[in-house]
């Protein structure tokens, strides 16, 4: 089953943090990454820049709204995410607890919903049409 382990954390500025406790979060990722990596569990992930970079896009009675900022004003920022392919939900809190954010923030586990073939085959032909059409 596929997860998304959404990192939330406080926010900060890289550029305050002081070098080695920067060094040591940066290489305590790329450990877990090539863990999961190495076990072909992870299909995805990325960083994110801050919630300051964000837009939201809102539609209302047709309307479209763009706002600077996140979406919600929270205590914790989405800092990035891993999409996995795990055995089951056990493994997936298990990697979860190991995400190194999950020392300061928040670590959300989200099943993927799996939306069927019928769903992926009408996406894949739209993406075609559109990429045709372009």
């Amino acid at each position: 089953m596929r997860y998304l382990l959404l990192i939330y954390g406080p926010p900060f500025d890289p550029s305050s943090v002081p070098a080695d406790i920067m060094e040591g979060q940066n290489a305590a990722y790329a450990a877990f990454t090539k863990d999961v990596l190495d076990r072909g569990i992870m299909q995805g992930g990325e960083a994110l820049q801050p919630s300051t970079a964000a837009t939201s896009v809102r539609v209302r009675d047709g309307e479209t709204l763009v706002t600077d900022g996140p979406f919600a004003e929270t205590k914790e920022e989405l800092g990035g995410f891993y999409l996995f392919d795990c055995k089951d939900l056990d493994e997936a809190i298990e990697l979860a607890a190991r995400i190194p954010g999950a020392q300061q923030g928040t670590i959300e586990v989200r099943p993927i919903l799996e939306l069927g073939d019928d769903y992926l085959e009408a996406s894949g032909r739209a993406a075609a049409e559109t990429a045709a059409a372009g």
